[in-house]
């Protein structure tokens, strides 16, 4: 009975759900109008979800405290255990993408899934964050809510249907309500939806975001107040000689900034490779946070009540101690977060800019007394500068930080030191805090970037990662034998043990021909020794810079580890074929996006539909004109290899074709069964 009760439930629901759905599409009104109410929708349901997890964060800390208060600082720790024992549960066996800090993770669902996300995100992120920072785990509360709004969003564009394209602004809208409710900042969490999430700042994407954000703060000025984040004084450029003063102290922040994300990946890398149970790692990672809060108390939690301490005015702490608190709140966030626990890093790189820009202010001041020089100007700069360059969002940066100040007389020093620190910490480090994560998955972040196509293709990609080689003992005269049978023109040198000594090429070989010794010469006597190499993780744009420079065709490609190591060869044809094929995938994704803005101008009924055309669909060999296609559906292209075609009505479909089709959305089951399953059968008519 419950079986059948459960199952009479799901078809009432579904039929509910489609004739909504349907009388939604049937409304005379233009797309954009549905997308501005769904994000009116977005940004009130992320707005109740931030109110939600900053009352159970107090919640849950006011607990904390009194446990401390009562048994010490063993209480500390076993409240930092038994978090992280939680957020395990959660992370390892209910919500693996609630892991970290979020922000990735939504934009790897942007690039892999199409901005699809689980619903359960919405909440299991914010329960798994509430437990991490409640119990004092470093780390911020923006980036829970942001991966919950962003699920919100995800999960009402698939209940509407909305195609990709529509998906991923909700997506977005859903980011900048989580970073608008959090600090009462919508200005900022528009522009980091734009910036960070999406990466384009398009009309039809800044409105919908705008409107969500805009929605989730006045949910959160209703519940949590209206005030700014800080209360920051009258500060501003009192002085031009200040400006050098900036300068060094943006250099410091990029600085600042790629240390966070070195350290923080390296203690993940750590995490991951440890031989010990998931369930225990993210309580070991609190308990060394705990270790750390020690000696600086100050970093447990977010530690918003410390930076609005250090912008405030007159502040004089000792410089060492600053600079000390500033490096301890990496290290602990890097183990809060780095041992798989869930929390944000926005507010540990406001805490340490903060801590930075206070200490170097103060050393400024001991050194040029005859300037006006105020600490905390420069400790609200360090926060804008330290985010910017450890997420490549100068806008979002300066934006969020005025917002959440409510200051705007010194917009001149933090636009400066945000952008020399942003410039900088990109030339040290490319990746930012966010986008490395993607990039070590594999995954070339590309929203709103021009990149180079060979910069988007790694050595990796490109090798042969079984080359031919010769040993440093071969006989000279077998050499040109080797070569003619591998098909090249040079070969790696291995020693007896593997290691690569040298590369021997073709015109070693010719010079050897000439020598009245050559008979008794081995390779290892004529080959170069002085090796150009390349690594798998450089891209191919890099390493055809290095052949450019030093006239070679090819390289051997080894391990950073172990440089000794062949890992593979690449020669320039193995770059161009690599050319080629990226090539042919930017005219696909191109191709896609003429799709996605061809559905846009003919409204939300259409929808586009990709059908692989497998050898035995009935489809197959078939030219177009003889598909009885539905009158509603066009063929639009066909990938067929390396290859784009634009078909017409003779063009054979052949196995292996891609077909992208559009149709009505109601018929597109319809179409991709008929091309697969030829049509159907027609019952006999009675005479």
């Amino acid at each position: 009975m419950p079986n059948a009760l459960q199952a009479r439930l799901s078809q009432t629901f579904q039929r509910w759900h489609a004739a909504l759905i349907e009388a939604v599409e049937r409304l005379p009104l233009p797309p954009v109008f549905l997308l501005s109410a769904l994000a009116i929708l977005v940004g009130v349901g992320t707005g109740y979800v931030a109110v939600f997890f900053i009352q159970g964060l107090h919640w849950v800390a006011q607990w904390t405290q009194l446990a401390i208060q009562t048994w010490g600082y063993a209480a500390l720790f076993l409240a930092l255990i038994l978090g992280g024992l939680l957020t395990a549960v959660i992370v390892v066996y209910l919500a693996p993408e609630a892991k970290g800090h979020g922000v990735p993770e939504v934009m790897m669902a942007l690039v892999t899934r199409g901005g699809r996300i689980a619903p359960r995100i919405v909440l299991l992120k914010v329960l798994g964050s509430m437990l991490t920072i409640g119990v004092g785990g470093s780390a911020g509360r923006e980036g829970p809510v942001v991966q919950s709004g962003a699920a919100l969003g995800s999960t009402v564009g698939q209940w509407f249907r909305m195609n990709e394209e529509r998906l991923k602004i909700l997506v977005g809208a859903g980011a900048a309500g989580g970073i608008a409710a959090t600090f009462n900042a919508p200005i900022a969490g528009s522009l980091f939806a734009l910036e960070v999430i999406l990466g384009e700042f398009g009309i039809a994407y800044f409105g919908v975001v705008v409107i969500a954000a805009v929605a989730a703060s006045i949910v959160s000025q209703a519940y949590l107040g209206y005030q700014p984040a800080f209360h920051v004084p009258a500060y501003g450029l009192n002085s031009a000689w200040e400006l050098p003063l900036y300068l060094g102290l943006a250099v410091l922040c990029a600085l600042l900034a790629v240390l966070f994300i070195r350290l923080l990946y390296a203690v993940e890398a750590y995490f991951e490779h440890w031989r010990l149970p998931e369930l225990l790692k993210p309580a070991v990672g609190m308990v060394l946070t705990g270790v750390v809060a020690l000696q600086f108390p100050e970093v447990l939690g977010p530690g918003l009540e410390f930076v609005g301490e250090t912008i405030a005015e007159n502040m004089q702490e000792p410089v060492f101690w600053l600079l000390s608190l500033a490096l301890a709140k990496l290290v602990a966030t890097s183990f809060t977060l780095g041992s798989g626990n869930s929390g944000g890093v926005f507010a540990p790189s406001l805490f340490s800019g903060a801590a930075l820009g206070g200490a170097f202010g103060i050393w400024m001041q001991n050194l040029f007394p005859h300037l006006p020089i105020n600490p905390g100007a420069y400790a609200l700069v360090g926060m804008s500068a330290t985010f910017a360059g450890a997420a490549r969002a100068p806008i979002t940066a300066v934006l969020i930080v005025f917002e959440m100040s409510n200051d705007y007389r010194l917009i001149l020093p933090l636009m400066f030191a945000t952008v020399i620190s942003t410039l900088v910490a990109h030339y040290l480090h490319p990746e930012s805090i966010y986008t490395l994560k993607l990039v070590r998955r594999g995954i070339t972040w590309r929203f709103g970037r021009d990149r180079d196509l060979m910069e988007s293709i790694t050595v990796a990609e490109a090798m042969n990662p079984n080359p031919a080689f010769a040993p440093d003992t071969l006989p000279a005269r077998m050499l040109l034998d080797a070569m003619t049978e591998a098909h090249t023109h040079g070969l790696p040198v291995l020693n007896s043990h593997g290691d690569l000594v040298g590369v021997v090429t073709l015109t070693d070989y010719q010079k050897a021909l000439q020598r009245p010794d050559f008979g008794e010469l081995r390779v290892r006597d004529i080959m170069t020794r002085d090796v150009k190499v390349a690594y798998p993780d450089e891209n191919l744009w890099q390493v055809l810079r290095r052949m450019g420079i030093h006239n070679i065709g090819r390289l051997p490609v080894v391990s950073r580890q172990n440089p000794k190591r062949l890992v593979g060869w690449i020669q320039r044809r193995d770059i161009i074929r690599a050319y080629n094929l990226a090539l042919a995938k930017q005219e696909e994704e191109i191709q896609r996006r003429r799709e996605l803005a061809w559905a846009h101008l003919n409204g939300s009924e259409m929808e586009f539909e990709h059908v692989e055309i497998t050898p035995d669909a009935w489809a197959a060999h078939k030219p177009i004109r003889e598909l009885p296609l539905p009158q509603d559906c066009l063929l639009i292209a066909i990938r067929r290899g390396r290859r784009l075609l634009f078909p017409h009505g003779d063009t054979r479909l052949l196995p292996g074709d891609r077909v992208a089709i559009c149709t009505r959305r109601d018929m597109v089951d319809e179409v991709a069964r008929l091309l697969k399953e030829g049509p159907r059968e027609q019952p006999p008519t009675a005479e």
